[in-house]
């Protein structure tokens, strides 16, 4: 009865939130998701080049998806208890135009990167690295993880500093309601 009355409640907040503003796509966030601080306005986020297993990827490529950027690093615990739901998240939204975007901070080397994955079940995660942190510092990231939510035309429209549970059902509702609009104002 929980879980159907848990349903009811994000169902209803969710079509609110489609007609309403970003601020009740905010009103979605339970958990560990209440630290999801949304922007008044979306906010502009460079266009960044980053390395991947296969050469360098723009993050541009990305245009038309919602895009959950995480900033993660190889030593940082707590990363190694999101991964897997940002993992779980990816899974979820398979067929939706979201893209779960992992980038790995600092001087993490590939074969460790490799090992953490593995480690922690992530097997659909791209394995993108910012070596010198460029990427991070110029989005001001200073410490991991972050996750920084980019709408449709890759601008910043809310950010997580500290883990989440992306798994949950606020993690989902938040997306699905990202998704279901132009969260660009």
């Amino acid at each position: 009865m929980k879980k159907l009355l848990t349903a009811l409640l994000y169902t209803g907040l969710m079509i609110t939130a489609n007609l309403g503003s970003a601020d009740s796509i905010a009103d979605l966030r339970d958990g560990d998701l209440r630290r999801l601080v949304f922007h008044d306005t979306a906010r502009p986020f460079e266009d960044a080049v980053v390395e991947g297993p296969s050469g360098l990827v723009s993050l541009s490529d990305y245009r038309g998806k919602v895009v959950v950027l995480n900033f993660w690093a190889i030593w940082c615990a707590p990363c190694r208890e999101e991964m897997p739901t940002l993992e779980a998240l990816a899974t979820h939204f398979s067929d939706a135009d979201l893209a779960v975007v992992t980038l790995a901070s600092g001087p993490n080397a590939p074969p460790a990167i490799d090992k953490f994955f593995d480690e922690t079940g992530v097997t659909r995660l791209p394995k993108f690295r910012d070596p010198r942190s460029t990427v991070a510092r110029s989005a001001g990231v200073f410490g991991l993880p972050v996750t920084v939510v980019l709408n449709q035309q890759g601008q910043e429209v809310a950010r997580l500093t500290g883990t989440a549970d992306w798994s949950s059902d606020s993690a989902y509702a938040i997306v699905e309601a990202l998704l279901d609009r132009d969260v660009a104002e």
